[in-house]
């Protein structure tokens, strides 16, 4: 896991509770600042990487909104935490605040039982679909990756123990961390990690701060035997012809990445296993920012000639790929797939 030791946390009052206190106690040379909002935070005059190695957040979530998905999960759960010590090229949460380090929302107790009361609503039994056959999904770290988390912030176990006891709800997470003490809890099967692959070479240049596909790739079976149910996310997809100064484009890598996870994933994990896709959406003010901070993962995410601008609900303006040229990528990724790990069944692609 990163060597993640901030210099400074930065606490609302309404956040403080025995939660906040041991997360505090992990750190004692940092240095506590009070500030009004988590989401607001003060010029620290920190840029991109420092704000997210130096600083952490303690704040208390207001809205316990959940909100449907159907993908990955059937809903998105309160968010427990917000922000990465990653700094993925890509990475949509990062578009919404200048800085954006780490947040840690301290009622968990909170959140846990807006889902439990939620979730207790909904008929029973639940009719299977694509999510699960028998419970009711959450992704738990939309806006995180639980991984990093949980070797934070204890409140992060609590939340894995809600699920495993739950008898209706069940928790889903996509992580690009390998956080070897999550080995040491059982879930028995009650929550579904979905590692984040792409090819390696790539990942290099956009995982900024990851741990490297050999690395997720290698626990995928450890995580199995570990009680976890084990998916993946090819996420994002990112077409490239030859911008890597090889005789190879995105089509081969992805074969390669399919030839490896077919060697590595043991059958019975095989026979459990399904993937979700997702092709790359960029955005055009991350695009900026990225010229100053990472300027060759740009050579593969801001590609004019293939892509086409959207305006996102929340008003930014998007990139993605052109729709009619979308359609035949989609086509090649599925029939690669099929050719190379015809056991993966597709959840979703787009």
């Amino acid at each position: 896991m990163p060597d993640f030791n901030p210099k400074q946390i930065l606490f609302t009052p309404d956040a403080l509770n025995d939660r906040a206190k041991d997360v505090a106690a992990q750190f004692p040379d940092a240095v506590l600042q009070e500030v009004k909002q988590h989401n607001k935070l003060p010029d620290m005059g920190l840029k991109h990487y420092k704000a997210k190695s130096d600083l952490l957040v303690l704040g208390k979530l207001k809205s316990k909104q959940i909100r449907e998905s159907g993908r990955s999960s059937d809903f998105i759960a309160p968010s427990l935490a917000n922000g990465c010590y990653g700094g993925c090229a890509y990475c949509y949460v990062d578009r919404h605040k200048e800085i954006n380090p780490i947040t840690i929302f301290t009622n968990t107790d909170e959140i846990l039982t807006a889902v439990d009361k939620h979730v207790m609503k909904l008929p029973w039994p639940k009719i299977p679909n694509q999510t699960d056959a028998v419970y009711y999904t959450y992704d738990v770290g939309c806006n995180s990756d639980l991984s990093v988390d949980y070797a934070i912030f204890k409140g992060i176990k609590e939340v894995l123990e809600f699920y495993k006891n739950h008898p209706r709800a069940k928790a889903t997470f996509a992580t690009k961390f390998v956080n070897r003490d999550l080995l040491d809890f059982n879930p028995q099967k009650k929550v579904r990690i979905r590692l984040s692959l792409m090819p390696a070479e790539v990942s290099k240049l956009v995982d900024v701060r990851t741990d490297s596909i050999e690395k997720r790739l290698l626990a995928i079976n450890e995580f199995y035997d570990a009680g976890y149910e084990v998916h993946v996310n090819f996420s994002p997809v990112i077409v490239y012809n030859r911008v890597l100064n090889t005789d190879r484009d995105w089509r081969d890598d992805y074969r390669e990445l399919f030839r490896q996870l077919n060697a590595i994933v043991r059958p019975e994990v095989k026979a459990q296993m399904q993937c979700e896709v997702i092709f790359l959406t960029h955005n055009e003010a991350q695009h900026i920012v990225n010229l100053g901070i990472n300027p060759k993962a740009e050579d593969l995410l801001w590609m004019p000639d293939f892509q086409e601008t959207k305006r996102s609900m929340f008003g930014g303006i998007n990139i993605r790929y052109k729709v009619q040229m979308k359609k035949r990528m989609i086509d090649t990724f599925i029939n690669i797939l099929t050719e190379e790990i015809p056991w993966c069944g597709i959840r979703y692609i787009f």
